[in-house]
C-alpha cells in the first residue's frame, strides 16, 4: 500500500532539515542593488542551461546542438553534439531534439577536480518509445573532448505524440533541470508529466517526479519513498519542473514549476512527499478528458474565471491529497512559464541577498509577449508563504528567460531562448 507523508512526519522532516549557515537578509525594506550587464555569448541556438567551475569555466547546453564549454579566456570548445550537428569534438547519433526536449540540463560534479565528471539531461532515441537520459561524461585535461559516456539514468519518460494528440507536440512537459545539492552532494533531476494523466502519481515510472541519485544513478539514501516506489524518486505528483535551487541558508531544495494555464508554483521539497498534481480522469468529478488527461479541462470551459479553474483542476490538489506540499507562491494564480531558479548570495545583492530568483518564459505570440521577467522572492526557510515579490528592473531587454545560474564570483548568469547568455552584476 502506498502511503502519504503525514502532516506530522512532513513537518518533522522539515524541522530536522533546518541547519545554521550564512546570514540571510530578509528585511524587504532594504535597498535593491544597482544592476549592470555584459554579454557573455550570443548567436546561440536555444541555450538551455549552464554550470560553472570555481575559475569561471562555464559548461553550457544548446537544446538542439549539444554541450560546450567556455573557458575563462573566452575560448569556446564544442564537446558533444547531437545528431546532425557539426563542429563538435564528438557526436552522439541517438541524442536528438524535438519540442521542449533535447539537451537540457547540465551539472558539474562537486569533485570535478578529482573525477572530471560533467552530467547532462538529454532525449535519446536508442529505444522506442524514446526516453530522456542522464549522461555522465569525463572531460579531458584541456577541455577539448569528453569521453567515457555512461547513461546513469536511461528510463525517464519522453512524450511520443501522435499527430492528432490534443495537447502539444512530441517532447512536451519534459522537465530537464539537474543540480547537485551543496547540502548532501547528491544529484537532483526534474522530470515532466508528458501530458500523461497517470504518470505523476505512478510510483514506478519517473515522469512527473524529482529524482535524487548518486553519481552512478542509484537512489540516494534518505529519499523516504514508500514501499512500491522506485527508490530514485524523491518527490512525486509534479507537472513540469524546470527549476530547482537550494536555499542560501539551509541548502534545502526548492522547485519552480509550470502551471496548467494558472498557478505556476514555487515550493519546498520534502523527501517522499506528494506535490499534489493529479490530472487523471474520474477524480473529483472530472470526466471526458481528451486522451485521459484532464490537465487543461477547466480552460476548455467557457465562462469559468481563474478561481473556478483552480478549484476544478488545482495545481496542488489538497482535497485529494491533504498532506501534499503546499506552495510557497502561486504567481498570483497565473501561468507564465516559470522556468529556472536560483538563490542569490553575496553582500553585493544588498536587500536581495539570500532571496530566490525565478525566470519566466512568458506567454503570448508576436511582438507582445506577457510575463517575460525575473522575479525576486523573499521566501522563508521553511517554505511557507512568500513574504515579498520584486520584479527585477533589468538593464538588458526582456526575452524568454530559460536559465538563471549564480556564477562563482556571485554574478547572475542568464540564458535567453533568443540566443544570448548575459552576466548580471550587482553593486
Amino acid at each position: 500500500m502506498i502511503r502519504q507523508v503525514t502532516r506530522f512526519s512532513f513537518y518533522a522532516l522539515l524541522a530536522s532539515a533546518m541547519t545554521h549557515g550564512l546570514a540571510v537578509a530578509s528585511d524587504s525594506g532594504e535597498d535593491a542593488p544597482e544592476l549592470s550587464y555584459s554579454t557573455v555569448l550570443s548567436d546561440l541556438d536555444d541555450p538551455w542551461d549552464m554550470a560553472f567551475l570555481s575559475d569561471s569555466t562555464m559548461f553550457f547546453t544548446e537544446k538542439c546542438n549539444g554541450l560546450s564549454v567556455r573557458l575563462p579566456d573566452g575560448e569556446v570548445n564544442r564537446l558533444l553534439g547531437m545528431e546532425d550537428t557539426d563542429g563538435y569534438a564528438a557526436t552522439a547519433d541517438d541524442l536528438f531534439c524535438h519540442g521542449q526536449a533535447g539537451m537540457n540540463g547540465v551539472a558539474v560534479d562537486p569533485n570535478f577536480e578529482d573525477n572530471r565528471f560533467v552530467y547532462v539531461y538529454s532525449a535519446s532515441n536508442q529505444t522506442t518509445p524514446h526516453k530522456n537520459r542522464v549522461l555522465r561524461l569525463r572531460v579531458n585535461d584541456d577541455f577539448t573532448e569528453v569521453s567515457n559516456r555512461t547513461d546513469i539514468v536511461d528510463d525517464i519518460p519522453y512524450k511520443m505524440a501522435e499527430s492528432d494528440h490534443p495537447f502539444g507536440d512530441a517532447g512536451a512537459h519534459n522537465g530537464g533541470r539537474i543540480r547537485f545539492s551543496p547540502r548532501d552532494g547528491f544529484l537532483y533531476v526534474t522530470t515532466g508529466d508528458n501530458h500523461q494523466g497517470d504518470l505523476p502519481q505512478d510510483p514506478e515510472r519517473l515522469g512527473g517526479k524529482v529524482l535524487r541519485i548518486d553519481r552512478d544513478g542509484n537512489g540516494a539514501p534518505g529519499n523516504n519513498v514508500a514501499e512500491g516506489f522506485d527508490p530514485r524518486i524523491y518527490t512525486y505528483g509534479h507537472r513540469n519542473v524546470q527549476g530547482i535551487a537550494f536555499h542560501a541558508n539551509t541548502h534545502w531544495p526548492f522547485v519552480a514549476e509550470h502551471g496548467p494555464w494558472h498557478s505556476d508554483e514555487v515550493k519546498i521539497l520534502i523527501p517522499g512527499a506528494n506535490a499534489g498534481w493529479d490530472p487523471r480522469p474520474n477524480i473529483s468529478g472530472r470526466d471526458d478528458c481528451p486522451d485521459d488527461y484532464c490537465g487543461y479541462q477547466p480552460n476548455q470551459m467557457e465562462g469559468m474565471d481563474p478561481d473556478e479553474r483552480m478549484a476544478f483542476m488545482p495545481m496542488t490538489d489538497l482535497d485529494l491529497y491533504p498532506y501534499a506540499i503546499k506552495p510557497a507562491w502561486t504567481n498570483d494564480g497565473l501561468s507564465q512559464g516559470m522556468s529556472s531558479a536560483e538563490f542569490l548570495t553575496g553582500s553585493q545583492w544588498k536587500g536581495w541577498e539570500g532571496r530566490m530568483v525565478v525566470g519566466f518564459l512568458g506567454i503570448g505570440f508576436g511582438d507582445t509577449p506577457v510575463g517575460q521577467r525575473i522575479d525576486v522572492l523573499d521566501i522563508p526557510e521553511d517554505g511557507s508563504r512568500v513574504r515579498d515579490v520584486t520584479t527585477m528592473s533589468l538593464p538588458m531587454s526582456n526575452g524568454r528567460f530559460r536559465s538563471v545560474v549564480l556564477g562563482p564570483e556571485g554574478d547572475l548568469y542568464i540564458a535567453q531562448d533568443e540566443g544570448d547568455i548575459y552576466r548580471l552584476t550587482a553593486e
